[in-house]
């Protein structure tokens, strides 16, 4: 008994393990090329035959219902492609449940079914890696093997792109625009590929996005028939309680609209190079749009390696950075990058960090924004039972929760992960133990805001801990929260600041104020500097003396 009591305890222990590190995206797959032997299949359909019959192009479930009623034949392929690609799969699986062969099915079947999601194209992909962010849908182990998944894929024909480009952009040949192109794609993905390109009339080089040809139509498609049998699924009680598809996909359709429609992935790459201007060493690729349509996109070509693998020593400066910059995009303009994968992130040869790829972005309310301050003031004194109303207010708990239970499981919890070193100085097994009763025993959700948040901030914090294993995150939010504290005007948060200095108790905390304003001067010098190890070490922060009017040891390495 006792023994199998340790076994249990152990593989929670494992579990947790494999959450954290899903969590952090550690095993993002990256990989410039596709799998050997992958293929893609998209579903070839007649075009609209015009009024009243188009295809929508934002997410509007009963007009794709009515699209696809009038092409049964390009429904019917879809489904017979999708079964004889994931019949071997089903196979399989059913083989080893008659045998009760499940021990670790997850892990043997795991190559299988990720070859099986690829082959079936962006849809699934894109679903498999917002799943890999969901501890409220799937097992860890399963996160873990959906973040290998891969979305490169082999590339179509290039006479294919260049016919799309001179369609989308009104031109007879492609050299009309770009004086110089290469004749391959120097990248490919399921949803389209990249060209190096010089831009004819400023002589710029550029990178050119093209988007697969029948990608739209092919996730239409998909996006109709997964919300179809969502429909189903509602009427069997079991599955319904644990998971709503429907929800899921209306959620995940209306995101994945967006990410294939690259005028707004420009828009939003213009509005985010606006915001950073604050941060001088953050490099944002400058867009294009008079050379940007629905499936081309032009922007500059930077030249960097990724972040995840550069091996220069101011890796660790470039991550701080990264993680200001998210927290600026944060708390500061409410419009957030909501895909950092290390492939997302690059180090310039001059040593500035690139953000790439706007085409997920996360919008977040000002209220959202006070309910995270107001959390991280509450951490940072531990008042857990107000953590408990902040969490009611950023929509993890339903309004009218009783949360006298939640309230001791959570302050253990925090206690742990607060003690910095990121995983290392958490007790995993009380940790384990901990999250898994509160999310079970408690209303808990994760609103899609959140999963993506939280997902941006790990994978960040991922990369940190590898050059820093005593990074945290709070740390480096502190600098924020005190500028925002000490230069707000709003009401909400000029109580929070009376909070911050007088605690619960009303006793003024010289010390709490000193660590404001001194995380006040680190925000200076970040925003003025671009000095993401603006840490002051004995008076001196960076190669600049700043007097010792109280030191503030930070995360750094």
């Amino acid at each position: 008994g006792q023994m199998a009591d340790m076994r249990a305890r152990l593989e929670q222990d494992e579990q947790t393990r494999l959450m954290m590190q899903a969590l952090r995206g550690q095993n993002l797959n990256d990989a410039v090329a596709a799998d050997a032997g992958v293929t893609m299949d998209v579903v070839e359909m007649r075009r609209s035959s015009g009024e009243g019959d188009e295809l929508p192009l934002a997410f509007e479930p009963d007009k794709l219902k009515a699209y696809f009623a009038k092409r049964p034949g390009a429904m019917a392929r879809r489904v017979m492609q999708i079964a004889s690609k994931s019949a071997a799969l089903g196979a399989g699986v059913l083989v080893d449940l008659l045998r009760g062969n499940t021990e670790d099915i997850e892990v043997r079947r795991a190559v299988e079914l990720r070859r099986t999601i690829v082959s079936l194209g962006p849809f699934f992909i894109k679903l498999g890696q917002a799943l890999s962010i969901r501890p409220d849908i799937l097992s860890p182990r399963a996160m873990v093997e959906l973040q290998q998944l891969c979305d490169k894929v082999p590339s179509f024909d290039s006479r294919l792109a260049f016919a799309t480009i001179c369609e989308e952009l009104g031109v007879a040949s492609v050299s009309e625009v770009f004086s110089e192109i290469t004749p391959e794609p120097v990248a490919a993905a399921s949803l389209g590929q990249v060209y190096k390109a010089t831009l004819r009339e400023t002589g710029d080089t550029v990178a050119v996005k093209v988007q697969r040809p029948f990608v739209l139509e092919t996730v239409s498609l998909d996006l109709h028939l997964a919300r179809e049998f969502g429909l189903l699924l509602r009427r069997v009680p079991n599955v319904a309680n644990r998971l709503d598809l429907v929800a899921l996909i209306d959620e995940f359709g209306s995101r994945f609209y967006q990410e294939l429609d690259y005028v707004v992935e420009c828009e939003n790459g213009v509005r985010i190079a606006e915001d950073m201007k604050v941060l001088p060493k953050v490099v944002i690729p400058k867009c294009y749009p008079q050379h940007t349509s629905r499936r081309v996109h032009t922007a500059e070509w930077v030249e960097g390696e990724k972040l995840s693998q550069s091996t220069a020593d101011d890796v660790g400066a470039l991550v701080n950075l990264g993680v200001i910059t998210y927290l600026t995009q944060l708390l500061e303009t409410g419009f957030f990058h909501a895909d950092p994968h290390p492939g997302n992130m690059l180090r310039t040869p001059d040593g500035r960090l690139v953000i790439l790829d706007f085409g997920l972005m996360c919008e977040v309310s000002e209220k959202q924004q006070y309910g995270m301050i107001e959390a991280i003031a509450h951490l940072i004194h531990r008042d857990y039972d107000l953590i408990g109303q902040d969490f009611i207010n950023l929509d993890f708990i339903p309004e009218g929760t009783d949360l006298s239970p939640i309230v001791p499981a959570l302050s253990r919890v925090f206690d742990a992960a607060l003690a910095g070193g990121g995983a290392k100085s958490i007790n995993f097994q009380e940790l384990a133990s901990d999250l898994a009763d509160i999310t079970f025993e408690y209303p808990f959700r994760i609103p899609p805001y959140m999963a993506l948040l939280i997902r941006s901030i790990s994978v960040l914090e991922g990369i940190a801990l590898v050059g820093n294993p005593s990074f945290a995150v709070i740390d480096e939010a502190y600098p924020w929260l005190s500028r925002k504290l000490l230069t707000s005007r709003s009401p909400r948060l000029r109580e929070a600041l009376r909070y911050m200095i007088y605690g619960r108790t009303g006793a003024f905390d010289v010390d709490r104020v000193i660590d404001l304003l001194q995380a006040l001067e680190k925000f200076v010098a970040v925003r003025d500097r671009g000095d993401g190890s603006a840490f002051k070490v004995d008076g001196v922060r960076g190669s600049q003396t700043v007097g010792s009017a109280g030191s503030f040891a930070g995360t750094r390495a």
